[in-house]
């Protein structure tokens, strides 16, 4: 498959009706083929190292080759502008969490974008900007790791979590999960800012979806022995 032709046409045969269903409740917009992640890969594999082709495939607005396009990317090839444009585009939170941050977390700029999204008044540009910060505390070493400005961030979500937007919510209690199980320097106080904010409530709609707990999951985290221990990539 070299063209968005060939590869929308595939995806149109992998999409069913239950797939479709099940991604409506999680939120996924009405412009989809319904492609289960296994089959997405499955075609990645097929177009994997095509970026002009995974560019292309992002601008269709589809949700199925919008993923696709996450998953076949390369972020460290993508500019400054092409993430932000994509993040803008990234209102299923499957994709502005998940298939962004993968991208994002290892593209130079990751650190400032990330910064920038947080700071928006849109929700799913706000959810996409922490989970990319989340990307580089699970992958960067400590020393490339700006520790104030983490500490920063933790302070402010210890103060503003609880009015934010749900998706916004989720992904702050995600920033906290990664900075208490991935540096150990600021473990503690991850710790101390997941006593204060304590159960985060999110609505995950018809969906069996549930927010963790973040003083449990970083516990879990240090009890499995993969609490502090770096992770090649957040891509997935």
């Amino acid at each position: 498959m070299k063209t968005v032709n060939q590869v929308m046409s595939a995806l149109k045969k992998k999409g069913s009706a239950q797939t479709r269903k099940t991604f409506a409740r999680h939120g996924a917009p009405d412009n989809m083929f319904g492609v289960k992640i296994a089959d997405l890969k499955v075609i990645a594999k097929q177009i994997k190292g095509n970026q002009g082709l995974a560019m292309e495939l992002y601008e269709t607005g589809n949700t199925d080759a919008m993923y696709l396009a996450g998953i076949v990317a390369d972020g460290k090839a993508m500019s400054k502008k092409d993430l932000d444009d994509w993040c803008r585009a990234a209102t299923w939170h499957m994709i502005g969490e998940y298939s962004l941050p993968g991208l994002a977390h290892e593209n130079p700029h990751a650190r400032a974008l990330a910064l920038k999204w947080i700071k928006s008044k849109k929700d799913h540009i706000a959810a996409a900007g922490w989970n990319t910060y989340s990307g580089l505390v699970a992958t960067r070493p400590d020393t490339e790791l700006d520790l104030e400005e983490i500490k920063t961030l933790l302070q402010q979500i210890a103060t503003t979590i609880h009015q934010c937007g749900e998706r916004v919510k989720y992904t702050m209690n995600g920033f906290v999960i990664s900075v208490g199980g991935y540096i150990k320097p600021l473990s503690a106080k991850a710790k101390s800012t997941a006593k204060k904010i304590g159960k985060v409530t999110v609505e995950m709609g018809d969906t069996a979806c549930k927010v963790p707990l973040a003083t449990e999951y970083i516990t879990k985290m240090e009890n499995r022995g993969t609490a502090y221990k770096k992770r090649k990539t957040i891509k997935c």
